[in-house]
């Protein structure tokens, strides 16, 4: 009897191990899943915007070397975004591949994030105040603007790599079994390597700072700009219909401002639905998150997964719609899948000649 105890006692180990190591490589197969192509179409379409401007003379201005700046800082969280829900899966890592893990992608995320509110900064000022805009010193010293922008993502993401974490926390042992994550205890063993979980890099303190003190200001300060410039915009429209029916001296709406109104419309639409579709879902998985690290309850990883993917992901789309509305930006790939078009075109009459 005590030599068949001994036995499955043996084999219930490797078992586990076996079925702990296939659920983490089930969660890391469903991030990439998700992630790859999501990552995939933002770094073409990226590249094809950053293509645009550089080709065409009359885009190299001040405000579009912002908006390239903004590319490239989204062109860099499509290249980190397979990477960025794998911060919530507990691996086995060293310390110094640990810190890299995470801090990288938070940088490249931060340095996005304030990429953007200078960008609806700069069109800000632009709308508000036109007439000192080319005396603003952001307008003339731009290489002095992107110091400011990347440096302190870079600095604030850097805090744990300079002391700032919870590697030699107490209890960190069973940091795979204790965490929230459904993760394997095959990760935890012990060896040159230890447990690489978010916990042990980023504390309360810096996860709680950089969400209420960082992103969501950022955030709360993008929807605050677009929406005093469709006020204003909202504004001098009303005065452009006064004008016109004082000329036309009439008091009915003419054809020209009921197209006015339409487009004016259709514009908020617009800025409202891409709002929904890109800030809403980051917003949710980021306050889901902190409910969660506040009532250090488990759930499940899927949701986490799902969420984070389809956050980050949608976040990042911002840049591509403001990007692809401009038309100047997206000429030069429209004509050049014109000309392949026309070549294609001619091929096939060709073939279709000599077949005859």
């Amino acid at each position: 009897m005590e030599l068949r105890t001994n036995e499955t006692e043996s084999l219930f180990p490797p078992m586990m191990d076996y079925n702990n190591s296939a659920t983490l490589l089930s969660e890391e197969q469903l991030i990439y899943v998700i992630t790859i192509p999501l990552s995939t179409s933002i770094i073409l379409a990226n590249l094809v915007i950053i293509l645009g401007i550089s080709w065409n003379r009359q885009l190299h201005n001040t405000p579009n070397y912002f908006f390239l700046s903004l590319l490239v800082a989204d062109l860099c969280t499509g290249v980190a975004l397979p990477f960025i829900p794998l911060m919530g899966l507990n691996r086995e890592l060293s310390f110094s591949s640990c810190l890299v893990a995470h801090v990288f992608p938070n940088f490249l995320f931060l340095a996005f994030l304030f990429n953007l509110v200078m960008v609806h900064y700069e069109r800000f000022i632009c709308i508000v105040d036109p007439l000192h805009y080319n005396n603003l010193w952001m307008h003339r010293s731009f290489p002095l603007v992107l110091p400011i922008v990347w440096a302190p993502p870079l600095l604030y993401a850097s805090l744990p790599a300079f002391g700032w974490n919870n590697w030699l926390g107490p209890d960190w042992d069973g940091c795979c079994s204790n965490s929230l994550e459904l993760v394997t205890l095959s990760n935890c063993s012990s060896n040159e390597t230890t447990c690489c979980s978010y916990r042990r890099v980023f504390p309360n303190a810096f996860i709680y700072l950089e969400v209420y003190g960082l992103v969501l200001p950022a955030i709360l300060t993008i929807a605050g700009m677009t929406g005093r410039v469709l006020w204003i915009t909202r504004g001098q429209l009303r005065d452009i219909c006064r004008l016109h029916r004082s000329v036309e001296r009439g008091n009915q709406a003419s054809d020209r401002e009921q197209r006015l109104n339409l487009r004016y419309t259709r514009c908020v639409v617009a800025v409202s639905l891409t709002f929904l579709a890109c800030w809403v879902p980051y917003l949710i998985y980021m306050h889901v998150c902190i409910a969660f690290l506040l009532s250090d309850s488990k759930w499940s990883s899927t949701t986490h997964i799902v969420l984070s993917c389809t956050g980050i992901g949608s976040m990042a789309v911002v840049p591509l719609v403001l990007g692809m509305v401009n038309k100047q930006y997206t000429e030069p790939a429209y004509k050049l899948l014109q000309k392949l078009g026309d070549r294609w075109r001619r091929r096939t009459q060709k073939s279709d000649e000599v077949a005859v």
